[in-house]
């Protein structure tokens, strides 16, 4: 267990919560809306804290596009509903999405403005009654045993102090909350290579007519295979995807590769900051210099922080495998569904980067258990998103935005049910649970129909990308 260092009985506390999230990303701000409303009759007490200043996570600082919505394929499944979807009508209704498919078969992708995503996350929690702290990092966290659960001491410009919670969840992508409480987990990279990380970049002023006419996103990649080659322009990767956006004329694009730096290291992950701005520039150049359409186009945006696919994974009461996700296994308990391929970002034994595609059987779809987002060793506490418990590989395919707000909300639910039952997360009633999902709208079983508006957008084949 983490030594504390701060004289926490001296802090002021903040507030008194029934339930605490930490991390407003996707998985954090579902999370958090999913435990007040179904709390909301027993006034439940939810408070969430992120340390950015806007809501939304990698969905509103790094990318443009949800996936995991549906399963792969030219028949393909909508495999997700609930908050998930209340999330895509709202940017539906301001005309903020458009669907486009996917090059590798990672399914039907929902491209949208993540500048009016944030506005989105905002609505959504402030509607459930949601207490929201921005600017707001946890640096200690311990539980305990008395009339409240446990603990954290916040780091703010105000200074530090103190919110008390019943329940905890853990959405901080990093493993955070765990971490400082002394959850088990695995670091990325100790066992298989660890993915690298991407400073996503967008572009204006790009004639996508002229773009494609030139052969679109096959004569991209010819000629970033030809720059690479020839020396023309050194960059890090021979492959990537430039795909358009909502906005008229612009392009955004997944091509920057940082590579063996841990980015739980703050120096290192810095690093990796400086290195990513530098290669979006020379990717730029290439653009401009290269290919057809881009001759006058500008980068106008760089992620807000660059984008980690994996750091630290919880280990929990289930590790999701690769055997789990390739044969489409199901669970008693499964709280969500997944059908995306394992797409690993990696460099091979030459050092050259590659990305490796694996696909779920007969594109059907696996349920991910329960038990995957209840840490080892502690009795009252969550994880959801991209830290949850899974090995390399099968978090490879379950890392897609649809699932991790799918679990956001199902670890919501669950802290809510625990506190109303007074049970600790591996003793709630996983029928309840179940029961709870299906009448948010949650997606438990694979549906027998393919969904038409996603079919209708995979036909769409001058729009095929690569997922993020």
């Amino acid at each position: 267990m983490p030594q504390n260092v701060i004289q926490h009985d001296m802090l002021p506390v903040l507030t008194d919560l029934d339930v605490l999230v930490v991390g407003g990303g996707s998985a954090g701000c579902c999370a958090a809306v999913a435990a007040a409303e179904q709390g909301r009759a027993a006034g439940l007490r939810v408070g969430l804290i992120e340390r950015y200043g806007f809501l939304g996570g990698c969905s509103t600082q790094t990318l443009d596009t949800f996936y995991g919505f549906y399963t792969p394929g030219d028949a393909p499944k909508k495999i997700v509903g609930g908050v998930p979807d209340r999330v895509v009508d709202q940017l539906d209704f301001s005309g903020d999405i458009l669907l486009r498919p996917n090059t590798y078969g990672a399914g039907t992708g929902i491209t949208y403005n993540p500048e009016r995503l944030k506005l989105v996350w905002d609505r959504l929690l402030e509607d459930a009654g949601v207490k929201v702290w921005l600017h707001a990092s946890v640096v200690e966290a311990q539980l305990q045993n008395d009339e409240t659960a446990g603990w954290v001491v916040l780091s703010t410009k105000s200074g530090f102090s103190r919110i008390r919670a019943a329940r905890f969840i853990d959405t901080s992508g990093d493993a955070d909350l765990c971490h400082l409480l002394g959850c088990p987990y695995e670091r990325a990279g100790e066992l298989d290579p660890a993915q690298t990380l991407t400073t996503t970049f967008r572009m204006s002023n790009v004639d996508l007519e002229a773009y494609e006419r030139a052969g679109g996103k096959k004569m991209l990649a010819e000629k970033m295979e030809t720059a690479v080659n020839s020396g023309a322009h050194m960059l890090p990767r021979k492959a990537g995807s430039a795909h358009r956006m909502v906005h008229t004329g612009c392009i955004a694009t997944v091509a920057v590769r940082v590579a063996e730096l841990d980015p739980n290291d703050f120096e290192q992950l810095g690093d990796a900051e400086r290195e990513g701005r530098r290669q979006a520039f020379v990717y730029e150049a290439f653009f401009r210099d290269r290919v057809p359409g881009y001759e006058d186009a500008k980068i106008i945006g760089l992620s807000h922080a660059i984008g980690v696919r994996e750091s630290r994974r919880v280990y929990g009461q289930y590790r999701l495998t690769r055997e789990d996700c390739m044969e489409a296994r199901q669970f008693d308990d499964a709280v969500l569904l997944c059908g995306a391929p394992i797409e690993d970002h990696r460099s091979n034994a030459d050092g050259e980067a590659e990305t490796v595609w694996e696909y779920v059987k007969d594109n059907q779809a696996y349920g991910v258990p329960y038990r995957t987002l209840v840490p080892q060793g502690v009795e009252n506490v969550w994880v959801a998103g991209r830290c949850f418990s899974a090995t390399h590989d099968a978090h490879a395919s379950c890392r897609s935005m649809a699932q991790t707000m799918s679990m956001g909300q199902a670890v919501g639910i669950a802290a809510a049910i625990s506190h109303q039952s007074d049970t600790s997360a591996g003793q709630i009633s996983i029928p309840q649970l179940q029961n709870a999902l299906g009448d948010l709208g949650a997606v438990l079983e694979l549906p027998q129909a393919p969904d038409s508006s996603a079919a209708t957008a995979w036909k769409r084949s001058t729009q095929e990308e690569s997922s993020p």
